[in-house]
């Protein structure tokens, strides 16, 4: 069945590229092809990376890395340094010291070759509610430079991919919170990228919602070979989906391993949770700050 796009949908697809910063526009690859990564065998490597604003040290002196291929989790309580330390990764905000390699490129000297390699899924709603799914998806493969020939069916793979085929032609506005976060994902997806940023992929969703998104990110490592680095406050998630994870404190990594390696430090019947508590001091339960709650709440009510 042929999709159009309605008359105000196209005026949104016209404002929102109107609207895009320079280096967005970067992202797609020259003719819309799919961009590989650099032969490398770590997806992203960190060499002393650090982000200072004023006195305060968000990130210190990182030096880590991980695999190819690889569901990678960093964990931490708010405040610890993740969401400066994603934004330095996907070329949002520069480092004071330091630099990083993904995808097998420079974040610092190369910074369009990285944003051709990556997807971001933020933990805001991103999608747009008085859209369908369907030209929510186009206004993505227009931004990525998916040529118009590829379109279509690049689309309409994501949406088999993400089982949103059926609901294509709804406005966003009536998905459910899972449903949501499913085509916020394929938005992410559309151009192939080597490195996918998921950022609290299930935060404010049910648990049925939230097992489907969980079989995505697996189905998405598997079909793609895409490397995935996730953040979540979430034990199960961490535990079921990541084969590395990182524990970050105060700017700093303050441990690194398997699930089982991890747990293993603390004795046999340790969780993940103790692992939390251990290395970072902090109660799963607690932290933040007004703006940490505001953010998850509206999150959560907008997917809800």
């Amino acid at each position: 069945m042929p999709y159009r796009l309605r008359s105000d949908g196209a005026s949104k697809i016209r404002e929102t590229k109107e609207t895009i910063v320079a280096g967005t526009s970067e992202m797609s690859s020259p003719a819309g092809q799919d961009a590989p990564a650099a032969p490398h065998s770590n997806a992203v490597e960190t060499k002393l990376l650090t982000r200072r604003y004023e006195s305060l040290v968000a990130v210190n002196q990182l030096t880590f890395s991980f695999a190819q291929g690889s569901i990678f989790g960093l964990l931490g309580p708010n405040g610890a340094g993740k969401s400066t330390l994603i934004k330095m990764l996907t070329t949002l905000l520069p480092p004071s010291e330091g630099t990083a390699l993904v995808a097998g490129f420079d974040i610092v000297r190369e910074p369009r070759e990285v944003r051709r390699r990556i997807g971001y899924v933020s933990q805001m709603l991103s999608a747009d509610g008085d859209l369908t799914g369907y030209e929510n998806l186009l206004i993505s493969a227009k931004l990525y430079g998916i040529p118009r020939s590829q379109r279509g069916a690049r689309i309409a793979e994501a949406l088999d991919f993400m089982d949103l085929t059926n609901a294509s032609g709804k406005f966003v506005k009536h998905y459910s919170g899972g449903m949501i976060r499913r085509l916020e994902i394929a938005q992410s997806m559309l151009h192939r990228p080597s490195v996918l940023f998921l950022d609290e992929p299930t935060v404010g969703l049910d648990p049925f919602a939230k097992q489907a998104v969980w079989r995505h990110i697996r189905e998405l490592r598997r079909e793609f070979q895409a490397t995935i680095l996730m953040t979540t406050h979430d034990m199960q998630e961490a535990d079921l989906l990541c084969e590395t994870i990182a524990f970050m404190h105060q700017g700093t990594i303050k441990t690194i391993g398997t699930p089982a390696e991890l747990k293993a430090t603390l004795g046999p019947t340790a969780t993940l949770g103790d692992v939390f508590i251990h290395y970072t001091g902090a109660d799963i339960s607690e932290g933040g700050d007004l703006r940490d709650v505001a953010r998850t709440r509206l999150t959560s009510q907008r997917l809800g």
